[in-house]
């Protein structure tokens, strides 16, 4: 995994004349969610080890031999897993959001850092990470010449440009800190992404786009307060999506009432306003322990940002929202805001999925590790003395087979084709039964019975006994 990263991020070094320090904490910094993938897949690789070897020394038959069954021979093993499961989600509640958070800062950082050294032709290459992409059908490296370019700037989360130019240059301020990137002879569009009707176009012969923090050098910035969603703890990830579910019921609500006042409109009856009073769902209980025992910690993970809650916007999201009167718009412009309502609730609605996604894996994760002892266990036993064949062979099948699930689950659930519970818990679920009914089917069979050098001996000892008589 660790190499996969390398190759991934190999060309974000290239041509940046990047400080020794910068590449190394790079690495550094992707560590924790190594361990995190990884500590799961330990558990398995450990359990089938161990137990293959234990079946095939027949320690596992001189145990049972002494009466000691397999469910006891199995409880240790399941506490030491559940230990793990609880140091892998504190770890990935904890740590893991805060160095990915810093990771995400340096690597926007190292992107500032020469962009145009990078840029590709007919290719929509990311200048701003998540807000500025700029595609060329031509571009001279040497004078930073474009031909036929488009540029597509994210400005906040409803406005979206598009501009288009026959020809551009780039260049940086006299700092080197700041990219200018001048178009000419081309087009303007502008668009609201919520109200499909409003739509700007203009026409321009210069056009000069100016580019903040992007730089011919390596700048780090600080104070970055934007948290992604895989840069949240499980109580900061409750609150965002407790957020968006009262943004989408109260939309949904009014998407309702606008339609209900459109018909009754018509045949004279009066209006009526949307209720705007949402039931929240209830923090769970290690938030609430979390936030007792550690509050100004808690507070930190929480900084008040379009993703996460301040604790003044707490306050506010327990409060009705403020009632909008809808007894003077038009039968059409009724339509229009229901129609906006309902687009509203399906944006929240999805952003809602893609939080509780992330909030059902820090869970689901760190709970393989027993899953995988209930799994690792009987596999290991049927069959003794498989050496480290085995483990790479079973151990690749089943972690292959649980993050196929874990991936598919989480592309479903971003769609809204599957709850995102079911989405993460699937693997488990699938993988905890079946591993129930090994365990179940290998202690009424026994362990070994035939492969095991100690129990040929004790049939051949028990032969030759009953043989004189």
């Amino acid at each position: 995994m660790l190499i996969n990263q390398i190759a991934r991020r190999l060309e974000l070094f290239v041509g940046k004349d990047l400080p020794w320090t910068v590449i190394v904490e790079f690495f550094l910094l992707t560590i924790p969610y190594l361990i995190v993938m990884t500590i799961s897949m330990s558990v398995l690789v450990a359990v089938l080890h161990t137990f293959s070897r234990l079946a095939h020394d027949n320690e596992i038959t001189a145990l049972r031999a002494t009466g000691i069954s397999l469910a006891r021979l199995v409880r240790p093993v399941l506490i030491a897993g559940s230990l793990v499961a609880v140091f892998a989600f504190l770890f990935g509640d904890q740590v893991l959001p805060r160095t990915n958070h810093r990771l995400r800062t340096l690597m926007s950082a190292i992107g500032r850092t020469k962009p145009t050294f990078s840029l590709k032709e007919h290719v929509v290459n990311e200048v701003q990470r998540g807000r500025v992409f700029l595609r060329a059908a031509q571009i001279d490296q040497a004078s930073y010449l474009m031909r036929d370019v488009t540029i597509y700037r994210l400005t906040d989360r409803r406005t979206t440009q598009i501009v288009y130019a026959d020809s551009g240059r780039m260049s940086f301020d006299s700092a080197q800190t700041d990219l200018h990137v001048s178009l000419f002879d081309g087009t303007a569009h502008e668009f609201d992404r919520r109200d499909p009707g409003m739509f700007d176009r203009t026409e321009y012969g210069t056009y000069l786009v100016k580019l903040e923090g992007i730089g011919n050098e390596f700048v780090r910035r600080e104070g970055d307060t934007y948290h992604g969603d895989r840069e949240l703890g499980v109580c900061a990830l409750e609150d965002v999506f407790r957020r968006e579910f009262r943004e989408e019921t109260i939309a949904r609500r009014r998407a309702e009432t606008a339609e209900k006042n459109g018909i009754r409109s018509l045949v004279g009856l009066p209006l009526i306003e949307p209720d705007t009073v949402v039931a929240l769902p209830r923090r769970s209980l290690y938030c609430t322990a979390l936030a007792a025992l550690l509050p100004e910690e808690l507070a930190a993970r929480t900084p008040p940002q379009e993703d996460t809650l301040s604790a003044v916007q707490r306050t506010q999201l327990e409060a009705p929202a403020r009632r909008v009167t809808t007894s003077g718009l038009s039968p059409r412009t009724r339509s229009n805001e229901a129609r906006i309502q309902h687009d509203r609730a399906h944006s929240s609605k999805v952003r809602v999925a893609v939080y509780k996604v992330e909030f059902h894996k820090k869970y689901a994760i760190p709970a393989a590790c027993i899953v995988f002892v209930l799994v690792g266990v009987p596999v290991a036993l049927r069959f003794p003395g498989g050496g480290l064949g085995l483990v790479l062979a079973v151990g690749l099948v089943i972690f292959s087979v649980y993050y196929t699930g874990l991936i598919a689950g989480e592309s479903l659930a971003n769609r809204l084709t599957v709850p995102p519970f079911w989405a993460m818990w699937t693997p488990n679920v699938v993988f905890g039964m079946l591993g129930v009914f090994l365990l179940w089917r290998t202690g009424r069979k026994g362990v070994g019975r035939s492969r095991g050098r100690a129990r040929d001996s004790i049939d051949s000892g028990a032969t030759s006994a009953r043989s004189p008589a």
